[in-house]
């Protein structure tokens, strides 16, 4: 199953996304919130299991791209896939 983001809300230092099937049925969110320049919040929740690695390729360069706004901020995530928290190797040589 193909998965995608859907803007639900847009701000400078906030926006939601909605994660949608192909048929645009909603599964999941991605959030992210600034403090100021120094940290960033990124909360992700998917129900379904079965596309975790789908999310995963979805996400990476989403926070990769976050990342490049201030290669000096501190990174604070929560992702989980079906209740299960999901980590991403965000290590400096992955990036």
């Amino acid at each position: 199953m193909q998965i995608y983001f859907s803007p639900e809300f847009f701000k400078e230092d906030a926006q939601v996304l909605n994660i949608v099937t192909h048929h645009n049925e909603p599964v999941g969110y991605l959030a992210f919130l600034m403090d100021g320049k120094e940290k960033i919040y990124v909360y992700g929740v998917l129900e379904n299991e079965g596309v975790t690695e789908d999310f995963k390729d979805l996400v990476k360069p989403y926070m990769q791209g976050l990342m490049k706004i201030n290669p000096d901020l501190d990174v604070y995530s929560y992702l989980t896939v079906g209740g299960k928290k999901v980590d991403l190797d965000m290590t400096e040589k992955n990036r």
